[in-house]
């Protein structure tokens, strides 16, 4: 059989061969969705709204970020003027002007409620390093707001984390999360979250306005949205510091 003839019948039998072979997997999705939400640098501004009980509260404030781990948000609202969130080297810390209080955030603490909205701390703040914190399957795919979506299983391999399993619904083409269901590992809900609009920015496709759900808290949600964003631009190299955090 000449060699002509072998590469064509090797090239057939490749065509041929399941589509589940080539399939991508859970892990590269994560890797790929976190690479898609991750900049050298970033600077926004935007808004949370919170509608409950009580009535409606608005909070706006501005946020940078560095890489996968470093991030910094300082509230502008009157209420909240110069209330700080930094997550840097795997550490959380909350500053709050008025009483000159630093303090540490760590385990379950991370779930606490930001300004008594239904996002936590961990909502606003979470490293883009999913892979180091759970392992990840595959569960299908779904449609979410017109798109084709894969669902993902994520199970957590520490107590450090807020949330013990995620089920996320990921974009088959931009990797973006549409919508994310947050559990205990005995399957209690503790919060949903679902983007219902987006922005695109350096050809990434990223959540403009997301609404969130505490399942802890009865008729309430909340809205964050984001006015600007800026992407890969020079920040101050101790703006990720505690001594700039108190200043």
């Amino acid at each position: 059989m000449s060699k002509r003839i072998i590469i064509v019948l090797l090239g057939l039998t490749i065509l041929f061969l399941p589509v589940s072979l080539f399939a991508i997997t859970a892990q590269e999705i994560v890797r790929e969705m976190d690479a898609q939400a991750t900049f050298e640098t970033s600077y926004a501004t935007g808004s949370i709204k919170t509608v409950d009980r009580f009535g409606t509260k608005e909070s706006t404030f501005k946020a940078w970020s560095r890489g996968t781990t470093d991030s910094l948000i300082e509230f502008t609202s009157i209420a909240e003027r110069g209330q700080k969130i930094l997550r840097t080297k795997g550490s959380l810390y909350l500053f709050y002007p008025d009483a000159e209080e630093l303090i540490r955030m760590q385990g379950a603490a991370l779930r606490q409620s930001v300004l008594g909205s239904d996002l936590s701390y961990e909502d606003m703040t979470e490293e883009k390093t999913t892979l180091d914190d759970y392992d990840v399957t595959l569960d299908g795919s779904e449609t979410v707001r017109g798109r084709d979506c894969h669902i993902l299983i994520l199970t957590a391999k520490t107590r450090q984390v807020a949330y013990p399993v995620q089920k996320i619904w990921v974009d088959k083409e931009t990797f973006l999360t549409w919508k994310g269901e947050y559990a205990t590992n005995h399957g209690r809900l503790l919060k949903k979250m679902e983007v219902l609009d987006t922005l695109v920015i350096d050809g990434r496709t990223l959540p403009k306005e997301t609404r969130i759900e505490d399942a802890m808290k009865s008729n309430s949600a909340t809205w964050m949205m984001l006015d600007t964003l800026e992407v890969n631009i020079p920040l101050e190299s101790n703006l990720f510091t505690l001594e700039n955090l108190t200043w």
